[in-house]
């Protein structure tokens, strides 16, 4: 490795450092908007607390399968193997977020609900939408040229997008117990309670881009020793080609 390759890697390590401790900063403040500056909801009393983090996990979830769509798209379009690498990593966040929005609203529904779980129209299509999802991570699992798997998972991720807009549109196509948040009046929401939510939706959002960020410089590095342990194997006696 070369000195501008060390600086390279020096000057990237310090970015991923600065935004990790920005995103770490935002969720604090989030945290402090959400439990604290937010008043307490009239109705269903501080159990609401939640629809702050279950709010924007589900946007970052939804952001991170459109990210991955859009990248799988760009894949099929120039098989360039690193636009593979960012949609690989946006699917693996938007499978944990879309787990964080079923267990976060599970935890919202039973006190309000009396219920864990309700086959409500939106509820079931978003844990449709999470088992499609990780069923590609598992696809990815199970080939191993790595052209191919790129490609299979590329395909699958653009069909399965047709479940973001679902999930968002089903409190407004068919009956159900969500309430609909935005309207043509825009959001019913207190003016603190809209502050505290739009903290957490941007400190969510930092959170996506470290996490993104981290996962894409992780797998890069693991695609970089899997190339040297391939060169080292192919080399006579295991050194690098000397005889």
């Amino acid at each position: 490795m070369n000195l501008g390759q060390k600086q390279a890697l020096k000057q990237g390590a310090d970015c991923l450092s600065l935004l990790g401790i920005v995103a770490a900063f935002a969720m604090v403040i989030a945290l402090y908007a959400a439990l604290v500056y937010a008043p307490t909801e009239r109705v269903m009393g501080s159990v609401q607390r939640i629809f702050y983090f279950h709010i924007s996990a589900a946007w970052v979830g939804f952001f991170a399968f459109f990210v991955s769509f859009a990248a799988s798209i760009a894949y099929l379009a120039r098989r360039n193997r690193a636009l593979d690498t960012w949609a690989t990593a946006s699917l693996e966040i938007g499978v944990l977020f879309a787990m964080g929005i079923l267990v976060s609203g599970s935890l919202w529904a039973r006190p309000i609900w009396n219920t864990w779980w309700t086959w409500d129209p939106r509820l079931t299509a978003t844990l449709v939408m999470w088992i499609y999802y990780a069923g590609v991570l598992l696809v990815r699992s199970l080939v191993d040229d790595g052209d191919t798997r790129a490609r299979y998972a590329a395909a699958l991720n653009i069909v399965g997008f047709a479940n973001v807009p679902l999930v968002f549109m089903a409190i407004r196509w068919w009956r159900t117990i969500h309430p609909v948040l935005f309207t043509g009046e825009g959001m019913q929401l207190e003016t603190q309670m809209l502050w505290a939510l739009i903290a957490s939706l941007v400190a969510f959002t930092l959170l996506y881009a470290a996490l993104l960020v981290y996962r894409v410089r992780l797998q890069r590095l693991a695609d970089r020793v899997a190339q040297l342990r391939r060169e080292i194997s192919a080399a006579p006696d295991g050194r690098n080609g000397e005889t």
